[in-house]
């Protein structure tokens, strides 16, 4: 994976014991769509049936499917879950291409259902960019989707016409510009980052992430650690986002919706003043059936921060009758 040659590790490294894990996912590949997808299943031999069915974690943008291992490990109940790494991240393959779009995300998605729940509906949880997909998902195929829980997947920005040609000439010459990511001196200095990114992270669990985000570059003692994403996932699409296209998917979900958010998420922080928290609850609306909650203290990976908590309100919301 390409990287900045010798990028500075700007945050302080301390070496962490990583966190003990209560629950271990076993690891396997199955192609779809022609790619190698890496999936990670907790409790491969609990019986899954049409009241509790296979729970399915789709992880967020510059994230890992192992990203929900802490979540998993806070339930109280055995359950099945199944969460598979997006194409271009983790262990999962990258695909020919020079853009990532969310019309493959969503047809990976289809595609991996068909895999390991054929014909069953499941339980669909996404967080971030996984949750925008899984907003989609419910909407164009309700049928699939018994109960719905979006993380912080807040949809993106209205854009319009005017904007068309600036982003056309943007993304071409973007593709001019080979794109990189960071890398750092050891695992340790993979966590320091995490840790700076979300002061809200334990450190013994930064330092398990750190080892499923990022891999040493060779077998050298003193390789340096990338992280394991396409760093094409930096580059934006031409496309415009239609709300009206949007909406008009989610108002065909029928899967009762958990909606969950941090207290701290700063939603200025992406967007500025061109999308608000408030104007997603506005289009929010549309889905017929929602049930909200803020964990707190948490920021935008609530499920690193609050994982005890959001394991309970997750669990009552898969529960009820």
């Amino acid at each position: 994976m390409p990287h900045e040659a010798h990028a500075a590790d700007t945050a302080r490294a301390e070496s962490v014991a990583p966190c003990a894990l209560r629950r271990h996912a076993t690891s396997a590949f199955i192609v779809v769509r022609g790619l190698r997808h890496h999936v990670l299943t907790w409790g491969a031999d609990v019986p899954v049936t049409p009241q509790r069915p296979l729970v399915v974690m789709q992880h967020g943008w510059m994230d890992v499917a192992a990203s929900f291992q802490f979540v998993v490990d806070a339930l109280r109940a055995e359950r099945r879950v199944a969460a598979f790494d997006w194409r271009g991240f983790g262990l999962t393959a990258t695909p020919a291409g020079e853009t990532y779009w969310i019309p493959d995300y969503t047809a990976d998605l289809d595609a991996m259902l068909d895999a390991l729940a054929p014909g069953s509906a499941v339980d669909l949880l996404g967080h971030s960019m996984g949750g925008n997909v899984a907003m989609l998902y419910a909407g164009l195929r309700p049928q699939r989707v018994r109960r719905l829980v979006n993380l912080e997947g807040f949809g993106m920005p209205r854009t319009g016409p005017e904007q068309v040609v600036k982003r056309y000439v943007g993304w071409l010459d973007e593709l001019k510009e080979p794109q990189r990511l960071q890398s750092y001196a050891s695992a340790d200095h993979v966590a320091a980052r995490l840790r700076k990114n979300n002061p809200l992270l334990r450190a013994d669990r930064a330092a398990w992430l750190a080892r499923q985000w990022a891999r040493p570059a060779s077998d050298a003692p003193d390789a340096r650690w990338e992280l394991l994403a396409d760093p094409v996932h930096k580059r934006g699409t031409p496309l415009l986002h239609h709300v009206d296209e949007t909406l008009e998917i989610w108002k065909r979900i029928e899967a009762p919706l958990l909606w969950v958010e941090g207290d701290r998420t700063d939603t200025t922080r992406w967007w500025g003043t061109r999308y608000t928290k408030e104007e997603f609850h506005q289009r929010l609306a549309i889905v017929p059936h929602v049930e909200k909650h803020v964990l707190a203290p948490a920021g935008h990976m609530v499920h690193h921060d609050q994982p005890e908590a959001l394991a309970q309100w997750l669990e009552a919301f898969l529960d009820a009758p």
